[in-house]
Parts: structure tokens; sequence; C-alpha cells
């Protein structure tokens, strides 16, 4: 169940229902989802220096242009997996971009739940296997 909070200036106590959270097993079957992950350009300054290449080397190297041309986005594997992907890890997991960490908490697709292996954090902040 989903917990609430309160609106202090309606006097309206528990009428805001919070939406879940939860806690990322890194299954990695995000990084294989089709769609683009957005850099900002401080995710490009920390994603260079920790692969220790210059940014421009770094955008030539591992970006493409957004398709309304508002932005790179990082390219991917030929089967579409994120380029940074390995196995089942993240190559540049200390530094991923912040679309990437936001997830699922701060954005989600439609039927993320079916492929993703989150756990939910309950209340009390125990976590709970999806069932």
């Amino acid at each position: 169940m989903p917990s609430t909070t309160s609106c202090p200036e309606s006097g309206l106590a528990n009428s805001i229902p919070t939406p879940p959270r939860y806690a990322c097993q890194r299954c990695t079957n995000c990084c294989r989802w089709p769609g683009l992950v957005k850099l900002t350009d401080s995710d490009i300054s920390a994603i260079s220096n920790f692969l220790g290449l210059s940014e421009i080397d770094f955008i030539q190297a591992f970006t493409r242009l957004r398709p309304r041309r508002d932005g790179l986005a990082l390219t991917d594997q030929p089967d579409g997996a994120c380029i940074f992907l390995e196995g089942r890890d993240c190559r540049i997991q200390p530094v991923k971009p912040i679309q990437c960490s936001g997830f699922p908490n701060e954005w989600n697709f439609p039927g993320w739940r079916d492929v993703c292996e989150a756990i939910e954090i309950s209340e009390t902040g125990n976590m709970e296997k999806k069932g």
C-alpha cells in the first residue's frame, strides 16, 4: 500500500498518495530496452573523465544526435543495448547518466514492471519481491 503525505497549507493530512519506491537489482533489462539515453553536459563531462577521454573524443565515439536535434544520446550496440553494457555489467556504473540512475523511481516506461527486477521498498524500508 502506498504511503501518503500531508498538505499543511490545506490542513489535509494523508491526502496525497506517495508512489512506491524501488531498489534496483542491476538486472540490466532497462539497458536493453529500445530508446534514447539522453545526456546532460554533466553526464558528458563525468563519463569522458571516467573513461580518460576528452569530451570531444567521447562525443565522437559514443554519442549520436537525438532525433529532434535537441541534444546528444548514447549510441547503441547492434542489438539495441546500451553501448556501455558488458554482459550484465555497466562499464560506466559509477558515473552512469542521470537518466539511468533515475530509473525506475524518477521515470519509467509503459510495461517496465514486466521486465524490471527492481524490488519495491515498503513503507517500513523492507524490500518486497514483485509477484
